[in-house]
């Protein structure tokens, strides 16, 4: 698809992933629409990108209709959705509790898959769409500590590919990306960014995954994308 001029939507823009594909997508020419939970900081992020924002936490299952709605009304239309908002809780068999599987999975499962429902009636309509949904090298192997988290993007795994199957012959592309540890906010309870490591990804490498995927003719599309750190074990001098 051509970028410049095309209108996108990012859940969990505010900061990250998200906020660096917003950078990238918004210097191509694309018109974005960021969400987020933070008011103030997800106006404050999309003033400084020139990107547009909408307060939005697509765990509120309710809300979901009206704010896709919304997007697609301020937006003037919808050609891209990228599923990035997204939540974790990291703890050994031991400590598992039903609410933690709850809470992360309204995030990354339940309400990521209601939004999509809704924004795949407007790609229906139009004959055309892109979904891509972020999720992690956790949808590929799972990890110590990992069961809460690793089990959602596994999920989001298996329903990227029944929408894969479901949708391609509405002109509909579902791809997904998988970053491998990139230093953010995610997590974090102050919700303050990390700072960059020299052995692992940044939000940048991500978003230039996102640019390329998207870039692609309409006539191909790419299922699923892994990116890794070149070099993990890289030691400081």
């Amino acid at each position: 698809m051509i970028i410049k001029n095309s209108k996108i939507l990012i859940t969990g823009g505010s900061s990250g992933l998200g906020k660096a594909m917003a950078i990238a997508l918004t210097e191509q020419g694309a018109k974005v629409i960021i969400t987020g939970r933070d008011k103030p900081k997800l106006e404050k992020i999309a003033k400084e990108i020139g990107c547009m924002a909408l307060h939005f936490d697509v765990s509120d299952y309710g809300s979901i209709p009206g704010n896709t709605e919304k997007a697609i009304e301020v937006l003037k239309g919808l050609e891209v959705l990228i599923n990035n908002a997204g939540i974790g809780r990291f703890d050994l068999i031991d400590d598992l509790k039903v609410d933690d599987f709850e809470k992360v999975f309204a995030t990354n499962v339940f309400g990521l898959a209601m939004l999509t429902q809704e924004v795949v009636k407007y790609f229906k309509e139009q004959d055309k769409g892109n979904i891509i949904n972020i999720a992690s090298t956790a949808a590929i192997k799972g990890f110590a500590y990992g069961t809460v988290y690793a089990a959602s993007k596994f999920a989001l795994s298996g329903m990227t590919q029944c929408w894969q199957a479901e949708l391609r012959k509405h002109n509909i592309r579902v791809m997904q990306v998988n970053p491998s540890e990139v230093p953010t906010a995610f997590n974090q309870s102050d919700r303050v960014e990390k700072q960059d490591e020299p052995k692992k990804l940044t939000p940048t490498e991500i978003a230039h995954s996102i640019v390329a995927v998207l870039s692609m003719d309409d006539r191909g599309f790419i299922p699923e994308l892994a990116v890794w750190a070149t070099n993990p074990f890289l030691r400081k001098n």
